[in-house]
């Protein structure tokens, strides 16, 4: 079974990584399994030149895969991207909580991250979406929905653990 989707959205540098640096462990010390997906919508590398899975990459494997004890990589190339409900069924089945980075157009229930030092306006407009649940945010924002400061860490992950009630724990 898919487990739920939550996306934290903003513009550019608003603060989007520090906020699910901050979430991801509160969450985890509650007990559940929490997984993350990025979007990077300008393509990326995860690998680095002249080691050995770079290499075979290089060689035109479409796939490479680096394995220890302890974890796991991939690295696919795919026809088109995948959606991000695809990615989720297909690697974090064993996951109470799935966060994204970014995914703004995916559709799903999102927190936007909102820094006034970094924009003058929030991604959103009052009323523009029925996903948005709230705003995390250095000044008071009215879009409609709950805001909460960035340090507001354990406010935010109640807020979100009642929005996604997860009662298989394992």
């Amino acid at each position: 079974m898919i487990p739920p989707i939550l996306s934290v959205v903003s513009k550019k540098n608003s603060g989007k990584t520090t906020l699910l640096e901050k979430l991801i462990p509160a969450l985890l010390k509650k007990g559940y399994r929490v997984g993350t997906v990025k979007h990077d919508s300008h393509g990326f590398e995860i690998d680095h030149e002249g080691k050995d899975t770079w290499r075979h990459k290089r060689a035109g494997a479409l796939t490479v895969v680096i394995s220890s004890p302890w974890k796991l990589s991939l690295i696919k190339d795919v026809a088109e991207e995948p959606s991000l409900d695809e990615i989720v069924d297909r690697y974090f089945d064993d996951m109470d909580l799935v966060l994204t980075e970014g995914y703004k157009r995916s559709g799903k229930q999102m927190i936007e991250v909102f820094r006034s030092a970094a924009h003058r306006t929030p991604l959103h407009v009052k009323g523009a979406t029925d996903n948005l649940l709230a705003v995390v945010s250095d000044v008071p924002v009215d879009l409609g929905v709950p805001n909460f400061d960035m340090d507001d860490i354990d406010e935010i992950v109640d807020f979100i653990l009642k929005h996604f009630p997860i009662s298989d724990k394992k």
